[in-house]
Parts: structure tokens; sequence; C-alpha cells
């Protein structure tokens, strides 16, 4: 699947969940939230977590909910893009040639 059809996919599947209708600050709301989430697995990967209520997992646990929490992050991140009618091409396109601008003197 290419990111256009995933893009098309997460708007669908949003969309029927009646996801995509919560108000843009909501939004955000969970992409901090998912972001935080992806921090929290990095650090298991990282250095673990050390707490006596929670199980150690193994790497490859660990690398699977960093897979599914940077998901997470993507699918909030496509919500928002779509409610502006931006494509994630576009957002590919447009970071690509701001770093290739800002740092072309290296």
């Amino acid at each position: 699947m290419d990111v256009t059809e995933f893009q098309q996919w997460v708007n669908d599947y949003y969309e029927n969940r009646g996801w995509s209708d919560l108000d843009i600050f909501i939004r955000i709301g969970f992409l901090a939230e998912e972001t935080g989430e992806v921090a929290r697995a990095i650090r298991a990967l990282e250095i673990g977590r050390d707490r006596p209520d929670e199980v150690a997992e193994s790497f490859t646990n660990n690398r699977k909910a960093l897979i599914e929490e940077l998901g997470d992050v993507l699918g909030n991140v496509i919500v928002i893009a779509n409610k502006y009618n931006i494509s994630l091409e576009e957002v590919f396109n447009s970071h690509k040639e701001k770093l290739s601008k800002r740092y072309s003197h290296e």
C-alpha cells in the first residue's frame, strides 16, 4: 500500500468510526497523548521499564509496541492533514524542500 492509499484508508476508517468528526482541538490532544506513548515505547526499548507493577517485555514485543504507537501518531496526523485537504505526499515534499534549503550550505 502506498502513502496515498494509506491516507485514504485512514480517512475512510476514521470516518466510518465517527472519529473524523471530533473537534480539531480534541484531535490535537489525541496526537499529544499518542506522542507520549511513542516516548514510553522508546524508553522501554532503550532503557527498559523499572516498575514493580509492569512485566518486562522482550525486545520484539517492545519493538511491536513502538510500531503500533507510531501508527497511532500517523493516524492522528493523517486525520489532521485530511481536515485541511493536505496530502501526505505534499507534507513529505514540503519537509524535504525545507530541510534541503535550510542545510544546503553543509
